[in-house]
């Protein structure tokens, strides 16, 4: 796919926000930035270390066995580019989910269509719309372009307030809803994202970010992108597919919105990352398999905080929120040095603490270093 000539507008933006030395955080970066107490290592732990990481939403299982084959099968093509392999998983992206190729954009992950999408859409005339507590990563960068952030608190059931992010500003350029949302892991219902959709500001356009959506059972936005609708659906292969650290994701929009985002950047894949997502796509059973398992421990541990007296968020997702009537940063502490290592905290909720589903083990090991917190 040809990348359009830069326009003087386009590059003119870009160069500011390249003077800005706006960086492309994800996640795992916000996790680490705010972590009070720093791990063992500054990366995962090698066996034997004991160390807890449930701070930033990855999945303990990895990437499953078809994507494991397929970069070990690509390895000795590691020198080369093979832009053709990009080519096929976007047509395989595309197929899969009844849309023209041109319709999707590859990436390396969800963060870069993510964060261009605000330097596209927003300016400090057109605001940033996002819910609170929500993914921090957009405000972040409609702040390092000046664009006015508007937080909109989540409702009394946790999911966005579509009636108010609508009424936030008339000149809004960009409404994000993460759907489940990040951190509370809650869902914003369909009816409410149609409703977005129709009364959002006029020239203004709606993010919708699936990267959490395989865990859960609400019907994605993709078909307003087959409508020609003016929605971006940001898709990532790091959750559920268990590929934070390889590295793919795609956005999914009209062309000429798509094409708005390519002046902020858009590098070669790599080859290993496409490669593994295509081989994720072909795998039949992974989303069911680890939806049930992330399900299944999801809701053991729920169970175990409400049974001892807890509020929780009620997630669909790999993370949830638990409100622990303490100082969120004071729990987090606490429970580093215990080498447990929790989700950061959200101003919006000074007492509620993120927790992201590992594996059963790790589970055991948070509620009894949490149990001990707790009652300190």
């Amino acid at each position: 796919m040809s990348t359009p000539a830069l326009n003087r507008r386009a590059f003119l933006r870009f160069a500011a926000v390249a003077g800005a030395s706006l960086p492309i955080l994800n996640e795992y970066q916000l996790a680490m930035a705010q972590m009070a107490v720093p791990p063992k290592k500054l990366h995962h732990p090698l066996p034997g270390n004991g160390a807890v990481l449930i701070n930033a939403n990855e999945n303990p299982l990895g990437p499953c066995d078809r994507a494991r084959a397929a970069i070990t099968a690509l390895v000795p093509n590691g020198g080369r580019y093979e832009d053709e392999l990009t080519d096929e998983l976007t047509k395989t992206i595309a197929a899969k989910e009844n849309l023209k190729p041109e319709y999707i954009a590859v990436y390396a992950g969800s963060s870069e269509p993510l964060q261009f999408s605000v330097l596209a859409f927003t300016s400090k005339d057109r605001p940033y719309v996002t819910a609170d507590p929500g993914y921090e990563a957009g405000a972040r960068a409609a702040e390092a372009i000046s664009a006015r952030v508007i937080k909109v608190p989540l409702t009394q059931t946790h999911a966005h307030d579509v009636k108010a992010m609508v009424t936030a500003d008339p000149r809004a350029g960009l409404l994000y809803i993460c759907n489940p949302n990040n951190p509370t892991g809650t869902i914003t219902s369909r009816e409410d994202i149609e409703y977005a959709l129709a009364n959002k500001p006029a020239g203004s356009i709606l993010l919708v970010d699936e990267a959490y959506i395989h865990f859960s059972n609400q019907p994605s936005a993709l078909d307003m992108v087959r409508d020609d609708k003016d929605v971006i659906v940001l898709r990532t292969f790091s959750k559920i597919y268990g590929m934070a650290g390889v590295r793919c994701g795609f956005a999914a929009g009209r062309p000429d919105l798509l094409a708005k985002l390519q002046p902020f950047g858009r590098n070669p894949m790599p080859i290993f990352a496409v490669a593994a997502a295509k081989a994720s796509l072909d795998d039949p059973n992974v989303i069911a398999e680890r939806k049930k398992y992330t399900g299944d421990v999801r809701r053991e541990t729920l169970d175990w905080l409400t049974s001892k007296g807890y509020a929780v968020t009620q997630s669909t997702s790999n993370c949830f929120m638990v409100d622990t009537k303490k100082s969120s940063h004071d729990v987090i502490t606490a429970m580093a040095a215990r080498n447990v290592y929790i989700g950061r905290p959200w101003p919006a909720w000074p007492s509620w603490v993120r927790v992201t589903v590992g594996t059963p083990d790790e589970m055991a090991q948070f509620r009894a270093a949490f149990q001990t917190v707790m009652n300190a």
